[in-house]
């Protein structure tokens, strides 16, 4: 890995992209982690060249929810990392109140699937330059018994933050089944994956649950340390470089609920983020 390209974690600076960050340091990787909180980037650069001894993290600030600082990321990684060998999307939120991105977005649609869809697509040269190089998408078991409704992505009708997050969740597994199939799996594969249900801050940042309610509700949950595993796993093990398309669980492969699998669902899903993001499937060259 260590001569192989570069390492990307958004969401990097807490929780489980901090936990994963730090360990791809530690297995010889230099990492970008990106965050939308300079303080917590500060600390979090400071204690993975800590943790390995030398400095081989950089922090890049970066609101993911808006599409313009996306752009800009992505402009910015690629002038200094021609060669990603690894983009683990990984940032998202859970939302208490319906709130709205820099473009007029749902929040949780825009940061949770739209970041992973837009990032994605524009590093793209960067990572079949690195080739054979990774994509990791960190979704969730939550998003089984929902599925998308495409008369009110945007949530404009009925918002309920449960709901918004495990919709954003299948939606993270209809980006990887569309992606997959438009990627050579010999350039870049791409794979999804549940980290388990991981005691982070995701439930009090943004006013889902008060702190006291939340730590309840946390009080089985594993450690960021334990659910980096998989992501980690997807991201360096020589064996999952055969896998392409797929879903894991515990660094192993599991099957998604039944709308997860739905490809007509996932091509109107990604059809709908190209008209979202501006894009065009030309453009990128798929």
């Amino acid at each position: 890995m260590k001569d192989h390209g570069h390492c990307i974690v958004t969401g990097g600076t807490t929780g489980i992209g901090l936990a994963v960050a730090r360990r791809l340091a530690e297995a010889g990787a230099a990492v970008t982690i990106v965050g939308h909180d300079r303080e917590r980037g500060a600390a979090a650069k400071a204690a993975i060249d800590r943790a390995v001894g030398e400095e081989r993290a950089e922090f890049l600030l970066a609101d993911l929810s808006d599409q313009d600082q996306v752009r800009r990321l992505a402009a910015t990684l690629m002038e200094r990392h021609p060669r990603i060998a690894v983009l683990i999307n990984n940032a998202g939120g859970l939302f208490g109140h319906r709130r709205v991105s820099a473009q007029g977005l749902e929040m949780t649609f825009a940061l949770n699937h739209l970041s992973y869809f837009l990032l994605s697509l524009l590093l793209l040269p960067a990572l079949r330059a690195a080739a054979p190089a990774r994509i990791v998408n960190v979704a969730s078991g939550a998003h089984r018994g929902v599925q998308l409704d495409f008369d009110d992505l945007q949530a404009e009708r009925n918002y309920r933050p449960i709901t918004a997050y495990r919709r954003s969740k299948l939606a993270n597994l209809l980006f990887t089944r569309a992606l997959a199939r438009r990627l050579n799996p010999a350039e870049i594969s791409v794979n999804a994956l549940h980290p388990g249900f991981v005691a982070t801050d995701l439930g009090t940042r943004n006013a889902f649950l008060p702190a006291f309610l939340w730590k309840l509700a946390t009080r089985f949950a594993i450690s960021p340390e334990r659910g980096a595993d998989t992501p980690v796993y997807l991201a360096t093990a020589p064996e999952a470089a055969g896998f392409h398309g797929e879903y894991f669980y515990r660094c192993r492969p599991s099957e998604p609920s039944p709308a997860a699998r739905d490809d007509q669902a996932a091509a109107r899903l990604w059809q709908e983020s190209l008209r979202l993001t501006g894009l065009s499937e030309a453009e990128l060259n798929l």
